[in-house]
């Protein structure tokens, strides 16, 4: 009982969920419907061409039926002129059948055309979409990818884009086409016979009322669907990298990552099925009355030739029955685009919520380039900041904070852990914006830069270094693309790492693996110092860079660092105190602010916080 309890409360969240997403695009519907066809503005001319075939298509696809009447009346049954039937003129029978196979050629050919421009204008919106999102998102700042999953940033790019791709390519195509198809059969059903034109289009306003029910129905599936594949993937992200994999081995709970994965799957598929299902009674419906509307037509005609109706004939019964399919398939494709367009709605939603985020960190408009002959120099003034998604009555991470770093010096920043050192490294390089206070780089407020003049200046090797699942060359190449073979070679050397690449049966070609797990955490970091030197920027910001190593592979590292340190701005975030004892500077902090500063010796010798730390760490050592 409890279980049925829960899964039908899961549900129910869901549909709320999803129908306040509908809710909440509602207003927005006329708007979204003008960004949409905006999105299709830089093919005008492809369009143009596209909707010209399109009608040509459309025109083309009427005549037939009405040659096939003139097949029936003048070619195979004509008529004397006392009314009697003559056997068949076969001239005029081929003539008409010459007419109506070169119709058809044609019709097909142009459509050909029209698809493959279709698919393609189609497509390379759907690529743009996918581009400008892509590009949106690398402009937003770090603290939106520290609150938001992975997986379901790419479930966006993928999944939502993906699904609208069917309106994209074949929603102009189809409206027009169809459209049209369904005028020029209009008329020509009303010239042959505007008694059966009459009672063809009896149902069709109750089949557009079912319609729109329906599309409401599939567009709350729609965006449950959705919100399911942005949790699949986000856990596919999670649990099958490298260190998703690593941990779940190690605590035995692969079994229940894959439990956790086939349960989100059962709720994709159960929710799969049912937007597939969901109208498909209305299109059943919609075939039944295609299906039997003939033979109504027919039943019909038998009574008004009965009561003496002499202007259906067997040419116009089956002229008038070959344009009525052509007029309900196209009605039936009008109403399918209704439909997916009204499914699409909140994915096309969501993709905008994201486009219309707008990034916290921006460069003004007046931003200017860093002053190369001051470049090195860095300055807080009275800085303190505080995470965006904080409550007010959380401490600030850092508060009035003031120091100043002059060219070539080496500064360490020290203290417990929540201390607010790694934050003073993002404040620099301006991936996080100070909540008060000015933080100076060159002379300037970092807010009066150029996000690219600024980060250029800047190289940062963290605890963790990244690498991408490609070769040792192209990870490092990351830095300076155009990087010759002797400038590679020459940055491995001064990272201490060019022996043990040489060693490696593939050299510089070595594929480093996922996050560089192919390489012991000593030579990812010593990689990722060779990255940095051949950045070649005037300020080198260290991040717990040997925290995670064994007292070896520190030792190494940290003679690598040392020398990527010399003629540079060099800022070290540090836990070890080891590591920074040659500090041309130490700054201690506590709490977010600065609780000591002066040089090892000094520190020492003042018996605060810094020798308590310091005594700690060598206890433990011992």
């Amino acid at each position: 009982m409890g279980g049925g309890r829960g899964r039908a409360a899961r549900i129910s969240s869901g549909d709320i969920e999803a129908q306040k997403a509908i809710n909440a695009a509602a207003p927005k519907v006329a708007n979204l419907g003008k960004r949409i066809m905006a999105l299709f503005k830089p093919y005008t001319k492809a369009i143009t061409v596209m909707i010209i075939l399109v009608l040509f298509t459309a025109v083309v696809s009427v005549f037939p039926p009405l040659v096939t009447q003139r097949i029936f009346d003048e070619g195979l049954f004509p008529l004397s002129d006392q009314g009697q039937t003559l056997g068949p003129n076969m001239p005029r029978l081929l003539r008409l059948l010459g007419i109506m196979v070169t119709l058809l050629l044609i019709s097909n050919l142009v459509g050909i055309w029209q698809t493959w421009l279709t698919s393609r204008t189609g497509n390379r919106v759907m690529g743009d979409m996918r581009v400008t999102l892509f590009d949106h998102l690398q402009s937003m700042e770090l603290a939106f990818f520290t609150k938001t999953k992975t997986g379901v940033i790419q479930s966006r790019l993928a999944n939502d884009v993906g699904g609208v791709a069917t309106v994209l390519t074949n929603t102009v195509s189809s409206v027009v086409g169809n459209t049209v198809t369904v005028i020029a059969a209009a008329v020509t059903m009303l010239i042959l016979s505007w008694q059966l034109t009459l009672i063809a289009f009896l149902l069709m306003p109750v089949l557009v009322v079912v319609q729109r029910r329906v599309g409401t129905i599939r567009a709350r599936v729609a965006a449950q669907t959705q919100e399911s594949l942005s949790t699949m993937t986000a856990i596919t992200q999670e649990s099958l990298s490298v260190s998703g994999i690593l941990l779940a081995k190690s605590f035995g709970r692969s079994r229940d990552e894959s439990a956790r994965y086939s349960q989100e799957n059962d709720n994709q598929i159960a929710l799969q099925v049912k937007q597939m299902m969901t109208g498909q009674w209305f299109f059943a419906l919609v075939q039944v009355f295609v299906s039997l509307l003939p033979a109504l037509i027919y039943l019909l005609s038998g009574f008004f030739i009965v009561r003496g109706d002499d202007t259906i004939t067997a040419g116009t019964l089956v002229a008038f029955t070959a344009v009525q399919a052509r007029l309900l398939m196209p009605m039936m494709g009008l109403l399918r685009v209704a439909l997916d367009l009204q499914t699409s709605a909140a994915l096309f939603a969501r993709i905008f919520e994201y486009l219309d985020m707008v990034p916290s960190i921006v460069d003004k408009d007046d931003a200017r380039e860093v002053n190369e002959s001051l470049a090195g120099e860095i300055e807080f003034a009275d800085v303190s900041f505080r995470y965006p998604d904080a409550s007010t009555d959380e401490r600030p991470t850092l508060s009035g904070l003031s120091f100043h770093i002059s060219p070539g010096e080496f500064v360490a920043f020290v203290g417990p852990s929540g201390a607010g050192k790694t934050t003073i490294g993002y404040l620099i390089a301006r991936l996080h914006e100070a909540s008060s206070g000015q933080v100076l780089f060159a002379g300037d407020d970092v807010r009066d830069l150029t996000a690219q003049s600024l980060i250029d200046h800047i190289g940062i090797v963290s605890q963790q270094a990244y690498l991408f699942h490609d070769s040792i060359a192209a990870n490092l190449r990351y830095a300076k693309p155009e990087a010759s073979e002797e400038e590679l070679r020459a940055a491995c050397a001064q990272s201490n790492i060019l022996d043990t690449i040489e060693a490696m049966p593939d050299g510089m070609a070595t594929i480093v693996g996922e996050q560089g797990y192919r390489l012991s955490g000593g030579e990812r970091q010593r990689l990722a110092i060779a990255r940095v030197i051949l950045k070649d920027s005037p300020i080198l910001i260290l991040d717990e860079a040997t925290s995670a190593l064994d007292t070896v592979s520190e030792r190494i590292v940290q003679e690598a660092l040392d020398e990527a340190s010399k003629n540079r701005t060099t800022i070290a975030i540090a836990h070890r105190l080891s590591t920074v004892q040659h500090a041309d500077r130490i700054i201690v902090l506590k709490a977010g602010e600065i609780e000591e500063t002066g040089t090892h010796e000094e520190l020492l010798a003042l018996g605060g916080l810094y020798s308590q730390l310091y005594s700690q760490q060598e206890s433990e050592i011992s």
